[in-house]
This record gives C-alpha cells, sequence and structure tokens, in this order.
C-alpha cells in the first residue's frame, strides 16, 4: 500500500538530510507506529505519504514514495486526497468550517460524494467517536480533545484507504483516547484501512501496533515487531521499562500480559514500602491563592460550578478529568482573564504587597500574582523573533533579561534570531513559561504542558516543574497525561462537569481509579507503586540490604 524506495528528504537550510536512504513497505490493513525523539523527522515521514513532502513544505525529495501505486512525484496532495486522509498535530489548523457536522462533511462535498451518502456517513462518524451530542456546536467552543476528535472524524467520512495520524490522541484524556483508537483498530481489521501513526504516548498505543519504525534521530529508520525494536530503543513506555528492569522475556506489551509476568516481582516488592514519586515539599505550606464559590459559564452551559480550592506553596497540583470538564475554564479564572459569574479569588503577594484578586488588579501586577501557559502555547507568541518576545516580556515585567535567563536554563541553545513559529512544541512551551516567569508569579498554571512532548522533553518538565515548587511557587499542571502526573504531582484534584469531584494525594486518588491509574500501579495492583523509577529504587534497596544480611528479601530500612 505504501513504498519508499531508497528515500531522502534534504531542506534546503538543513545541514543533514531528515530522512536518508528509507527503504519501508506498508502492507494494507498494517498499523505501523512511528516512534522517535521530537525533531528526528517523523513527520517529515508522515507528510511524504500525502505528498505535502516536498510540495508542500519544500526541499528536495530522492527516491520514490507510491501510495496505492500513485507516486507522490507526479499526484500532489489534492489528487491523493481520496486515497490518504492526514490528520496533524494541532487540530485547528485543519479546520475550514464552523460548526462540527459541517466540518464532518466538508472533505466529502470536495470529493464530489453525494448528498445522501455524505448524510449517512456524517451519522456514523458522529456515533463512532461519541460526538453526536455536539453535532451544532461551533468548532471555537470546543475543549481541545473535542477538536480533536473532530479532525478524526473530519477525515474518516471520505473513507480513505490509508489514514495518516501525527499525535492523534495528544489531547484526549484517558478515556476518549481509548474510543478513538478503537475506532482506528476497527478500520484496521474490520476494512483493511492502512494506518501510519506517531505518538509520544507509547503506553496507549503500542498494543494495537503491527510493527515499530523507529527514528533514531539519524535519518534512518528501524522496522520491526514493537517488542523486538523496543528492547533496545532509548524511547519506550513504562511497561516495557518495568519489563527490561524485571527481565521479563518477551517484553509484555499490554498491561494483561504484564500482569501474568508480574506476580514474581509483586512477591519480591510485597513487604517494602516505596519511596514517594516526588519528594514532598517539608515545613508548613501556607495557601498561596485561595478560591471560594467560583463559578464560571460560556453561555448556557456552566463549566466551573461554585469550586473552592486552595493552591499552596511547594505544591503541585494536577488537574484532571475528562475533555470538556471544565479544567481549562478553572484554570483561567484563576488567573483572571477568564470569564468568572461568581466567587472570589485571593492571591498572596510578594513580600510588600497585599493579596488581591488577579482579576481586579492592573495587567502588571496580576502577572506576579498568577501566570498561565495555555494548551496552545503559541497563542501567546506574535513577535518576529525569540528576542523579540523575551525583550517584550522583560518590558512589561520591568525586568533585565531575565526571561533569556529563565529560557537559557529551560531550553538552552535556542537561537534569538530564530521565529517562534520554527520552534518545536517542547522549545514553544519552554519560551512561554520563560515569558510568564519573567514576572516571577507567585502561582503558575499550565494548561496541557506535555501535549506534544516525547518523554525525554516530559523528564526535563518534571525538573523544572520541582524547580518552581522547590522555589516556593504553588503549580497546577491541568493534564491528561497519568504517566506525568504520577512522576510530577503531589496531589491531584479531578473534574467533571464543573465540579471538583476529587481532591488528595497522588497515590491515593490516580491508584484507585481504573481511568487515571498509569501502568505500573495496574501493573503492580494492589501494591502501591506509580512509577518504575519506585520500583528499581525498591529493588535496589532490598537486594543491597538482602546482601548486607544474607537475605535478599529484607525490608526497607
Amino acid at each position: 500500500m505504501i513504498t519508499f524506495d531508497r528515500v531522502t528528504v534534504h531542506y534546503d537550510d538543513a545541514p543533514e538530510p531528515a530522512l536518508r536512504d528509507v527503504d519501508l513497505t506498508v502492507q494494507e490493513g498494517e498499523l505501523c507506529l512511528v516512534v522517535g525523539h521530537t525533531g528526528v523527522g517523523k513527520s517529515t515521514l508522515l507528510g511524504a505519504v500525502n505528498g505535502l513532502v516536498p510540495h508542500f513544505t519544500g526541499g528536495t525529495l530522492y527516491g520514490r514514495v507510491t501510495v496505492d501505486g500513485r507516486d507522490t512525484a507526479d499526484h500532489p496532495p489534492r489528487e491523493l486526497a481520496d486515497v490518504v486522509g492526514v490528520v496533524g498535530q494541532d487540530p485547528v489548523d485543519g479546520f475550514v468550517t464552523d460548526t462540527v457536522e459541517e466540518e464532518l462533511a466538508y472533505a466529502m462535498e470536495q470529493l464530489a460524494v453525494p448528498p445522501a451518502i455524505m448524510r449517512k456517513r456524517v451519522e456514523e462518524t458522529l456515533d463512532l467517536l461519541g460526538l453526536a451530542d455536539l453535532r451544532h456546536r461551533a468548532l471555537y467552543e470546543l475543549s481541545g480533545g473535542q477538536q480533536q476528535r473532530v479532525a478524526i472524524g473530519s477525515v474518516l467520512t471520505a473513507h480513505p484507504r490509508v489514514l495518516v495520524l501525527d499525535e492523534p490522541t495528544s489531547a484526549l484524556d484517558p478515556t476518549a483516547a481509548e474510543e478513538v483508537l478503537a475506532a482506528v483498530t476497527r478500520l484496521v481489521h474490520d476494512l483493511g484501512v492502512t494506518v501510519l501513526m506517531a505518538e509520544h504516548r507509547l503506553e496507549r498505543v503500542v498494543q494495537y501496533a503491527d510493527r515499530v519504525i523507529h527514528l533514531p534521530g539519524d535519518g534512518r529508520v528501524r522496522v520491526g515487531p514493537p517488542a523486538d525494536v523496543l528492547r533496545t530503543s532509548v524511547i519506550a513506555p513504562p511497561i516495557v521499562e518495568l519489563g527490561r528492569a524485571a527481565g521479563w522475556s518477551p517484553l509484555p506489551l499490554s498491561v494483561r500480559d504484564a500482569r501474568r509476568a508480574a506476580a514474581p516481582l509483586r512477591t519480591r516488592l510485597r513487604d517494602r514500602a516505596p519511596g514517594p514519586a516526588r519528594p514532598l515539599p517539608a515545613g508548613d505550606r501556607p495557601p498561596l491563592l485561595t478560591a471560594r464559590g467560583l463559578t464560571v459559564t460560556h453561555r448556557d452551559v456552566v463549566a466551573v460550578r461554585e469550586a473552592d480550592l486552595d493552591l499552596r506553596a511547594g505544591e503541585v497540583t494536577a488537574l484532571m478529568g475528562r475533555n470538556g470538564s471544565g479544567k481549562s475554564s478553572l484554570l483561567w479564572a484563576l488567573q483572571g482573564s477568564g470569564p468568572r459569574r461568581s466567587g472570589t479569588v485571593r492571591v498572596s503577594g510578594t513580600p510588600g504587597e497585599k493579596s488581591a484578586d488577579p482579576h481586579d488588579v492592573p495587567a502588571a501586577q496580576a502577572r506576579r500574582l498568577v501566570g498561565l501557559v495555555p494548551q496552545t502555547p503559541a497563542d501567546l507568541l506574535y513577535l518576529e523573533s525569540v528576542e523579540q518576545e523575551l525583550d517584550q516580556a522583560d518590558a512589561e515585567s520591568g525586568t533585565a533579561r531575565r526571561a533569556r535567563a529563565v529560557l537559557d536554563r529551560l531550553a538552552p541553545g535556542i537561537d534569538g534570531a530564530t521565529h517562534p513559529r520554527d520552534l518545536s512544541e517542547g522549545q514553544k512551551l519552554a519560551l512561554v513559561l520563560a515569558i510568564q516567569l519573567s514576572a516571577a508569579p507567585r502561582v503558575v498554571l499550565l494548561d496541557e504542558p506535555t501535549r506534544g512532548l516525547d518523554y525525554r522533553a516530559k523528564t526535563e518538565l518534571t525538573g523544572i516543574v520541582d524547580a518552581l515548587a522547590a522555589e516556593g511557587r504553588a503549580v497546577v499542571v491541568s493534564t491528561h497525561d497519568v504517566e506525568f502526573a504520577a512522576r510530577a504531582a503531589d496531589r491531584v484534584v479531578v473534574m467533571a462537569e464543573g465540579d471538583l469531584v476529587a481532591d488528595g494525594p497522588t497515590a491515593e486518588i490516580i491508584v484507585s481509579s481504573p481511568v487515571f491509574a498509569p501502568q505500573t500501579a495496574k501493573i503492580l495492583s494492589p501494591l502501591p507503586y506509580l512509577t518504575v523509577a519506585q520500583v528499581t529504587q525498591a529493588l535496589a534497596d532490598g537486594d543491597g540490604k538482602g546482601q548486607e544480611h544474607g537475605d535478599g528479601e529484607g525490608e526497607r530500612p
């Protein structure tokens, strides 16, 4: 179905090719998972399938790419639209209409599908992706996860033979992600659709893949069964990392298989209490932000209902819940820019300043109280270079070169002359975070910061969040990434339909939930382990004490 014959792609301004001598064949009805760190060429590989590379992106493509017998050199993207459907990283970039139903029908209109068939396909897709209740909603009113499902649906209605998905579950909560992946696998198994999918959250998708295409970073690809490729790959989901640490062979790719292999490991860990996934803040932690009776409405929809929330110094709180539960609305209301029908927010000021509501003070003072990084950080970037953005942030904050210093600590090596739109997702996040931190806010709010980040970048983000908390700030991370929450947060707040329905220590909240539990917790349940790092540390501590006392099963000191 898809063939790459000695394909090399070299962009004009790049010192090295993005792809180098790639030979690859993807069969009909195969689901291939494309993995690799950010910037190694995954998007280039996907873009070559429908001709976006090089017809739209520029650069030079050497070799030959054929899709269903059509050579992409002779067929631009518009002539492959009936064969290849593409969903990019940012769904909003692909929207061309105003409402959900219109967006689902648009591609079929361009392909001259008869109206009767169009209506049938729209109804099928609404049901398939759980969008029926949103059919008449404006696209700009939807949450990020709802927009992602609409983007996938707009491609499915054209019934393409090849689906190219770039981070399809990045903005989805765990349940919605499972629904989307279940729909994709049904297309693969029941209709023989060929799927090429790039995804950083491997824990969600690796069990569904027939093969893994790994881009190590030198432009070449390594292709093979998932267990074989991931055994030695530097990129691996927690389930694989746990299998490596435990020495399991073959490596399990699903929680069910891992639980079957984990019985001896659970026995070894039974009497060894795990250390905290994140070091807990010491001493008294006064609340920096207090919200009472906070209510937010959008027209007739209640997004947040009478929320009471305290955020303490040095504490990292993960805000979780399904798409559309009100997480973003709550963050914007806390920050002061978002609509608020009722309720109060008080933030402790810096020494010498009284506590205040960020909604009621001048913008400069509000930035010193609460800083917010939105779901799409690029929304806050509007100047022509990184240096201009940093200078503007310093000017608004009344500081000198503070933003540059923060950026160099978060993501060193970014050229000040670079246009912000040319940065990777992780670099954009670092830039916006530097802009917000230049004002030294007491409270930092991050809305879906792990979207588009690979495992290495998320590890760096965990370090950034830890550093912010160590400085005495209160940090809130709205996220669907349960693995990140398990590592980075010491408290979890869960929202549902605008209400705060759960609030407590991370281990207590997420281990008890079949939806929000991380892979390690599911595999080792009922033991209270959240991360692979906790397991490896417990094994090392226990084995060390066993050697000291001549007993391999000694308890932790």
